[in-house]
């Protein structure tokens, strides 16, 4: 995809190797406030055609920074398998699913090893790259634990999600919502009534795609590239249809 376009991958406050002054601070405003800071730092006030990719809670980060209206040049909104009635009726079981997760490893290679056999991830290859960056090293322990503990963060889970679909559909961007499987589906269409409805009138673009689970980027990332290129071209997003340039100079150095 990098070939096409220019992809920022920016470190979420607490989930890379970037460090604030508070990096609990995981309510949807700060985790707003800061991506909106990075695009100006980056962009200034002349930025180049933009679309914001978010994923699972990174999806509700990127709908709350469309529907501020403060980015220019924003051009689309891509969210990945999150939506709000789901999301919101798991919530309740989060602290069971985060408890039951392996909580320590020997080393990165048995952390891949587990992500992939019983954790989230369905391809090895995808997990070599993305699993290493959210643990770090306990030196007491001798062992890798996650970066992000999530568990300490629930009083700002609820905020993440509550409101979503009115704000997704309410963003006056192209938008395209890619969800994982077919298995949830009818349940979605049950619990989703403005989606649904929205879907139906054309407000965005639905797709399912079949045989992976939730981290669709990661179980299938050629389809997912090639989804995010065709939503480019189809939208005619910058100069060309399809390229999107890149950073500015500064930022090169």
């Amino acid at each position: 995809m990098k070939d096409k376009a220019r992809v920022v991958a920016m470190d979420l406050r607490g989930h890379g190797k970037s460090t604030t002054n508070d990096d609990l601070d995981l309510s949807i405003e700060t985790l707003t406030n800061d991506v909106i800071a990075v695009i100006r730092t980056m962009y200034g006030d002349l930025p180049p055609a933009i679309i914001l990719v978010g994923h699972s809670m990174g999806g509700s980060v990127a709908i709350h920074v469309a529907a501020r209206k403060e980015i220019r040049n924003l051009h689309g909104l891509v969210v990945v398998d999150v939506v709000e009635g789901t999301a919101m009726a798991s919530l309740v079981h989060m602290q069971k699913i985060l408890a039951n997760r392996a909580q320590h490893f020997p080393s990165i290679e048995k952390a891949i090893e587990w992500s992939v056999k019983g954790g989230p991830l369905r391809n090895i290859e995808s997990a070599r790259v993305s699993i290493p960056s959210t643990l770090k090293y306990d030196e007491s322990r001798e062992c890798y634990t996650y970066r992000t503990p999530l568990e300490q963060t629930e009083k700002y889970w609820k905020g993440w999600y509550e409101g979503l679909s009115d704000k997704f559909l309410s963003c006056p961007v192209q938008k395209i919502l890619l969800l994982a499987g077919t298995d949830r589906l009818d349940s979605w269409f049950t619990i989703c009534r403005a989606l649904t409805i929205g879907q139906m009138q054309g407000k965005f673009q639905m797709v399912v795609i079949r045989h992976t689970g939730h981290a669709i980027q990661e179980d299938v990332p050629e389809e997912f590239a090639s989804h995010i290129l065709k939503f480019i071209s189809r939208n005619k997003i910058g100069p060309n249809g399809v390229e999107i340039p890149g950073l500015i100079k500064k930022w090169q150095q």
